[in-house]
């Protein structure tokens, strides 16, 4: 049996591998020489045992494996110090590297921006992270690059995230960016997660140094959408203890809300004390729909679920108060009980002026007396 072992090399990028069980443990940050593409390549341990299991099954973002859910390779060796020190000085000449390929770029007047160069640790292949707007055709500058380096060139394209995540830098919050400290996975980040928070639009405040969304924004966003399932919405009126009411804002933190009425004006009230308001006027609680029912919505279905009037057949309350059938009622529904005189002749008339012009284009029976 072989344990799964996760290593990350340059850049957060990471790839999974197998460690046999009769070996010695590796530990956290242990560098280890593991198979790379055509070679061998230096990296450090991140995760072991069933937490790189547990990563590997998920998927890696920017690694080789994708989404293979066990290693097919494992671990050449444990790493010498003679090993660390050559891949120390890989990575100080890597500078200088990407320097030489910028003034390459330059000569050719290629439209792309050079953001960094990694050597693999056996230095048999140079991979280079480049930025462009378009489509651009290095096949030139690979070849010329090749004979210069004596390696294999691998020039990849990244966006403005991914290049940031390798350059790393340091954030709005004082710390070394998410993405190049520990967060490996780049996850979609929308402008509907600023909203849901009542933060700035503004993208001077909300981006961050790859001028995107700042990935943050993701931390704590089902915690506020959790929070305000328990406050009314804003924009919605309440019928409280003085009348109807005006939701203008809610505090999530404090668990205050801000109303306002068109007699008594604005006032702050606590959530605590909005629900035993809303519980005495017959409201449902802010949770339950975000805004209250009407009042004469809810007056009227009472009304007509009285089983004495529907049993007997008279015309059921409209929620303005008369008793007139409603336009939209189901012609199927059962008639009402005949009735004769002046009231029957007054509803069949009604009738008639709502069907309109007949299919013949007769105008419709007058409800006035004949004409001579």
């Amino acid at each position: 049996m072989a344990a799964t072992v996760e290593v990350r090399f340059k850049g957060n990028r990471k790839d999974y591998f197998l460690w046999p069980d009769d070996a010695e443990p590796l530990r956290l940050r242990d560098p280890v020489i593991v198979p790379a593409e055509r070679g061998v390549d230096l990296g450090r341990v991140t995760a072991v045992g069933e937490a790189a299991t547990r990563k590997c099954a998920s998927g890696c973002s920017g690694c080789a494996v994708g989404e293979v859910k066990v290693p097919e390779q494992a671990v050449i060796r444990r790493a010498t110090r003679e090993d660390v020190r050559q891949a120390e000085e890989l990575r100080r000449s890597e500078e200088d590297t990407r320097r030489t390929i910028v003034e390459q770029v330059r000569t050719r007047q290629l439209e792309m921006k050079v953001s960094d160069a990694e050597w693999q640790w056996d230095r048999k292949k140079l991979t280079v992270y480049f930025t462009a707007e378009k489509r651009v055709d290095f096949r030139d500058l690979v070849r010329d690059l090749a004979a210069m380096l004596h390696a294999r060139i691998d020039l990849r394209q990244i966006g403005a995230r991914d290049e940031a995540a390798r350059l790393s830098g340091v954030g709005r919050c004082g710390k070394e960016y998410c993405c190049s400290s520990w967060l490996t996975t780049l996850g979609p980040v929308s402008l509907a997660l600023a909203k849901d928070q009542h933060l700035s639009l503004n993208p001077a405040q909300i981006s961050g140094g790859c001028g995107r969304l700042l990935c943050c924004l993701k931390y704590e966003h089902e915690f506020y959408v959790t929070a305000r399932k328990r406050f009314p919405k804003e924009g919605k009126t309440l019928r409280a203890a003085r009348g109807p009411e005006k939701v203008v804002a809610v505090d999530i933190f404090r668990e205050r809300v801000f109303l306002r009425s068109d007699e008594h004006g604005p006032r702050i009230v606590s959530l605590l004390e909005l629900r035993d308001e809303l519980s005495a006027a017959g409201e449902p609680p802010p949770e339950a729909r975000g805004i209250a029912p009407r009042p004469d919505a809810q007056s009227s279905r009472a009304q007509r679920s009285d089983p004495d009037e529907i049993a007997s057949g008279a015309p059921q309350p409209r929620d303005d108060g008369s008793s007139a059938p409603h336009p939209r009622d189901d012609s199927s529904a059962a008639p009402p009980p005949a009735t004769t005189g002046e009231p029957e002749r007054r509803r069949k008339r009604r009738r008639r002026r709502r069907r309109g012009p007949r299919p013949d284009g007769g105008a419709p029976p007058s409800s006035g007396p004949a004409g001579p």
